[in-house]
């Protein structure tokens, strides 16, 4: 039997699987950036381990630490092209269910295997690492990525078109902390971490805070704390005097302090998201349905 003609229905619905399928090229074209530079970070990662090894030395190198920074940068990089894909992807009317798969495949190794490998690698190891978590390190590392890439999952289930929801479970937030915001804090600890260990090359003194800061990240990207999107900000979005001027001001505070400033704006968004969250709880006790 010949293939049916496709009708004018056909054309005009975006959920046929030709419609599904295609690929819009500016939006996949960041995403493809994005991936490059999770893959970048990988390999960046596997370098600074690998000059550790040879250099005999139980502590970070002058050449391990710039490998490891490099490392840091392509995951904002990164981070910098996946929110690029959904603004062009919205700006223009060419969002597509293969967009949508295609940019959490890429954030799986972005924000999920780069950020685990360099813990991994700076901290959990058991040639570099600190000796309580030589022996569970790849498991937490393991934790980290398994979260991660549930939490994409779930986002993309949740946000699926074809699902039928009511208008009150509609919602401009996150459930859960976002990936690149999660692997943003990593990033942003680890580049702290190596500014601290330019005076002290070893990373033994400060080697519990990541561990931790991990699994506390992957509870919270699983969870169903809400955290705000910024999807609903565009070039017509209007904002007072004194929020435009404190975006500024914070804006620049970001680049003169950088390797300490991003650590900084990373974790206010976390507990931002956890206090008002509990606040919430408080004055509402039966929580409301959680969607998107």
């Amino acid at each position: 039997m010949a293939p049916r003609p496709p009708t004018e229905d056909d054309r005009e619905n975006p959920y046929t699987v030709a419609n599904a399928s295609r690929i819009y090229f500016l939006p996949n074209l960041m995403t493809a950036a994005n991936l490059f530079c999770g893959f970048v970070a990988v390999i960046r990662c596997i370098q600074a381990h690998y000059d550790m090894r040879i250099s005999g030395e139980n502590m970070i190198t002058p050449e391990a630490a710039l490998l490891f920074k490099e490392a840091v940068w392509f995951i904002f990089g990164a981070m910098a092209f996946d929110l690029l894909d959904g603004r062009l992807a919205r700006m223009g009317g060419r969002e597509s269910l293969f967009g949508a798969e295609f940019d959490s495949l890429a954030d799986v190794v972005s924000f999920g295997l780069a950020p685990a490998l360099m813990v991994f690698f700076l901290i959990l190891s058991p040639s570099q690492g600190y000796p309580m978590f030589q022996s569970i390190g790849w498991f937490l590392g393991f934790v980290y990525l398994l979260c991660a890439a549930i939490r994409l999952a779930r986002f993309n289930v949740i946000t699926n078109p074809l699902l039928h929801r009511e208008q009150k479970d509609s919602s401009k937030d996150f459930v859960g902390l976002p990936v690149p915001a999660a692997a943003g804090t990593v990033a942003s600890l680890v580049l702290a971490l190596l500014s601290l260990a330019e005076h002290d090359r070893s990373l033994q003194r400060w080697a519990l805070a990541l561990p931790v800061l991990l699994l506390l990240i992957a509870i919270l990207m699983v969870s169903t704390i809400r955290y705000p999107s910024g999807k609903q900000i565009d070039l017509q979005t209007k904002t007072r005097l004194t929020t435009f001027i404190l975006v500024g001001v914070g804006a620049a505070g970001l680049i003169v302090f950088r390797q300490y400033g991003m650590i900084i704006a990373c974790l206010a968004y976390i507990f931002f998201g956890i206090i008002r969250h509990i606040r919430r709880r408080q004055r509402h006790p039966t929580p409301g349905p959680t969607t998107v």
